[in-house]
């Protein structure tokens, strides 16, 4: 992740929890004493948010202690104690409830990814993510989709071509689409086109994508499909694929399968913040 952004992302998500102040906390602890919390799982998944958790408390104060028992993509189990944070209380505070909900929902996005991976299991096929995440977290459900085993499609609309049914209506063909983006983009930029017919195939190999995506098709379609895809061009698969039927889609040898759900769909993993007091409160 990039760290400046990160910062970023973190500063204004308090800045919206937060407001003007935090009541509460601040009507009750004013002298500055510190304390301990800890993050305790509870109930098994993947981890995700590692650096979340060490950047977000450092922006209260930078002598804030954290530490993060576990790594991104490490195995977590119910009652396990994975990290601490030392420091002011009414820091600790402020920053738990924000810095829990993200790691919460990395976590959920980790662990279904790697759910979906270990379905498929292919050698061959890789599962990534799309473009429907959480407007302003898309940075941190595509890391979290990483972590999990899975691979990002693009980011945004700005850093892949991908002609889809809508474009392809309004420029009249997959033909006109796709010369009209070869026409005026770098060579760096590779094409994608969305087909859901044999027809629109030959189209598109024939009009020089880089990227077949066979959408909305069943297995026994994708296996007669692929057959008109010379080598060299990358194949996908997207739409009605859910877990359910994720592993009939092992055999019918595209490159990727793109999974929405992996960022809409997802269940945040069952995580808390409690005080630690064993030790007194350090």
């Amino acid at each position: 992740m990039n760290k400046f952004k990160l910062s970023s992302l973190l500063e204004s998500f308090f800045i919206e929890d937060i407001g003007e102040q935090d009541i509460t906390t601040d009507l009750i602890f004013t002298d500055g004493t510190n304390g301990k919390i800890v993050f305790i799982a509870k109930e098994a998944g993947v981890f995700c948010g590692e650096e979340i958790i060490k950047t977000g408390f450092k922006l209260f104060d930078s002598d804030i202690k954290t530490d993060v028992l576990v790594k991104d993509g490490d195995p977590i189990e119910s009652g396990q104690q994975f990290a601490t944070a030392s420091g002011k209380i009414a820091d600790l505070l402020k920053g738990e409830r924000v810095i829990l909900n993200l790691i919460q929902r990395m976590s959920g996005i980790a662990t279904l990814t790697q759910k979906a991976v270990t379905t498929l299991n292919s050698s061959h096929t890789k599962i990534c993510d799309t473009r429907k995440t959480t407007p302003g977290l898309r940075m941190l459900e595509k890391y979290a989709v990483r972590t999990g085993g899975g691979f990002n499609h693009r980011f945004g609309l700005y850093d892949g071509v991908m002609i889809k049914d809508n474009h392809i209506s309004f420029a009249g063909s997959i033909r006109n689409a796709v010369e009209a983006v070869r026409e005026k983009a770098g060579h760096m930029v590779k094409i994608e086109v969305e087909v859901e017919t044999e027809e629109q195939v030959i189209e598109a190999v024939n009009a020089g994508a880089d990227v077949i995506m066979f959408d909305n098709r069943t297995p026994d379609e994708i296996n007669e499909f692929i057959k008109l895809v010379p080598a060299g061009i990358i194949t996908e698969a997207s739409g009605g694929i859910q877990l359910s039927n994720l592993a009939s889609y092992r055999d019918t040898g595209v490159d990727y399968i793109s999974l929405g759900l992996l960022t809409h769909s997802y269940k945040a993993l069952d995580i808390s913040v409690r005080v630690n007091v064993d030790k007194g409160g350090e």
